[in-house]
């Protein structure tokens, strides 16, 4: 069976060298997998919970999706996206929230920490907190819900936010599922086994610490002068070293192989100086990042490029979100009005004209064609010519049944763009197909 998996990137910050260790490269290594489904977006509803500068969300979600591109993410296996683009995640955003026990917040672990910590400064307990801090489990669980991922990587202290999700559809499906199951129980997956890796002064490498080794931004020269900033002992050039528990061999552990783990231990045993270890360091973390900083650097030069792939990317994730949601309004009370004949046909025939439609059509030269149309009439596909009615219609099923997901392997193959047509506007359009189809189901 497949396995969804979900992960969130919070846009308040730019990426440093341990986000990448820690977090991307596995990440993208896992998206890989056989049997895999995922779902990587910027959580940038998240963000403004402990942000309030916009032009900092503004820079954060442009470095991280460029990041997250230059490091490897394939967008044609994975489905990669920003929160604010699906509208879907607040819906369902509410319809969890009127389903969770304020008391389930009030044991929340970010929000009994600022009440802690007002407490312990004399403070109201509630000072500070915002509705966004209070609710923010149940915004988490409604991105991981939306999607019924089964597995989220987290650290061990979100797994408590896992556990809320758990209990939140388990609730809803109690209430409204009437014998059917709408929401999976997700599952926290954690790896002790990702690495951590020190900043500058051997704590855990962090912005909140003012430690942390950038990753592309300021270019191999900043790379340079942080690493030259990392804290040793004072041993001479010369004098034996202990790499074991050296913060420098941590970070060249993260990017060597064994052979190369093994001689720079040995020259430090050996006497090699910090600062021509420092260097070895930095010529092999330019060696592994290099290429990908200048794909970054492309990137950040060409954010409209950036901007379509996130706008094809949320064309595929509302393929999947529009008509889920639109069950689970059904679920809850939020339908038609059915009994009301006339003005339901006459709706029923509007969102039926605005809606893009699939022509299967044969020429003179006795091929098989198929386009999709636009509600104004306007060509958005054409199809080449097949030989075979069954094949043409073969994928005009496909696109009805998979919608954008479809598109790729499509676009390679037998189906172009028309003239002057973006990949994100056709991909919104069989978004709204699909919805449409789901509707009338």
């Amino acid at each position: 069976m497949t396995q969804r998996v979900l992960t969130g990137i919070t846009t308040s910050g730019i990426p440093h060298l341990g986000n990448y260790v820690g977090a991307i490269r596995p990440a993208i290594q896992a998206s890989r997998e056989a049997g895999v489904e995922s779902f990587f977006f910027l959580a940038d509803y998240h963000a403004l919970i402990k942000c309030d500068d916009p032009d900092r969300i503004e820079r954060s979600r442009l470095a991280i999706a460029a990041t997250w591109l230059a490091a490897g993410l394939d967008t044609s296996r994975v489905t990669f996206y920003r929160q604010s683009d699906v509208p879907e995640t607040n819906e369902l955003n509410w319809l969890l929230t009127c389903v969770t026990a304020k008391g389930q917040m009030n044991r929340a672990h970010a929000y009994k920490a600022s009440v802690d910590a007002n407490v312990a400064a004399g403070e109201d307990p509630d000072a500070g907190v915002t509705m966004g801090l209070y609710c923010y489990p149940i915004l988490m669980a409604a991105d991981i819900l939306l999607f019924n991922a089964h597995r989220v990587p987290v650290g061990r202290d979100q797994i408590q936010h896992i556990e809320m999700a758990r209990d939140v559809a388990q609730r809803f499906n109690h209430v409204f599922g009437k014998g059917r199951e709408y929401f999976v129980l997700p599952e926290a997956e954690v790896d002790d086994n990702v690495a951590v890796l020190p900043g500058l002064d051997g704590r855990k490498m962090s912005k909140s610490y003012d430690n942390t080794v950038p990753l592309f931004e300021g270019g191999s020269k900043a790379l340079k002068e942080a690493i030259a900033r990392i804290v040793t002992d004072s041993k001479l050039p010369g004098e034996p070293k202990d790499p074991e528990g050296a913060h420098l061999v941590t970070l060249f552990d993260a990017f060597a192989d064994e052979s190369q783990r093994a001689a720079f231990r040995a020259d430090l045993i050996g006497g090699l100086g910090w600062g021509e270890a420092k260097q070895r360091l930095v010529n092999l973390v330019e060696d592994h990042i290099g290429p990908m900083r200048e794909r970054y650097e492309a990137l950040i030069a060409h954010p409209e490029q950036i901007e379509e792939t996130l706008q094809a990317g949320a064309a595929k994730a509302r393929a999947i979100a529009t008509p889920f949601v639109n069950e689970l309004r059904q679920a809850v009370g939020l339908r038609r009005m059915v009994a009301l004949r006339a003005p339901a046909q006459a709706e029923a025939s509007e969102a039926k004209a605005a809606v893009p439609v699939f022509k299967q059509y044969r020429e003179a030269d006795g091929q098989f064609y198929f386009k999709l149309a636009a509600h104004d009439g306007r060509l958005l596909l054409q199809s080449q010519a097949f030989a075979d009615g069954r094949a043409a219609g073969g994928w005009v099923k496909r696109f009805k049944t998979e919608g954008a997901a479809a598109l790729s392997e499509a676009l390679a193959g037998p189906v172009a763009l028309a003239d002057g047509v973006a990949q994100a506007e056709v991909e919104a359009a069989l978004a709204a197909l699909l919805a449409s189809l789901a509707d009338a189901a």
